[in-house]
């Protein structure tokens, strides 16, 4: 019984990884690494006064006409991420715009289906 706790406890140190440390600057006058913003899939934010168009590309999905007259509507845009990858997840994104130029936007995290 002592032979066996002796060698769990030697296992358990050998495979014990190195300490962590903090990430180094960089060098003086080197290169710098990108903002944190810069590494996300979308770096290019809402942002007001945006056309449909361009709030498409910002979000990497096509908007789905909800309601309103033209240069006034609302849109619609799903945004898949996030979830287990077991059942499909779909964010749902209001945007709405005034002018032809985005006034506005809201998520609508709603009630899931098969809770109800």
């Amino acid at each position: 019984m002592r032979i066996f706790f002796a060698a769990t406890f030697v296992a358990a140190l050998s495979a014990t990884p190195a300490p962590a440390t903090a990430q180094g600057l960089p060098p003086f006058g080197g290169p710098h690494p990108p903002p944190f913003a810069a590494t996300l899939s979308n770096n290019t934010p809402l942002a007001f006064g945006m056309d449909a168009e361009d709030a498409a590309r910002a979000l990497g999905v096509p908007l789905n006409y909800i309601r309103g007259r033209p240069g006034n509507e609302i849109f619609l845009a799903f945004r898949d991420y996030g979830g287990s990858g077991l059942f499909p997840y779909r964010h749902r994104l209001y945007l709405q715009f005034r002018g032809g130029r985005l006034a506005g936007w809201k998520g609508d995290w709603g009630h899931n289906w098969m809770w109800q």
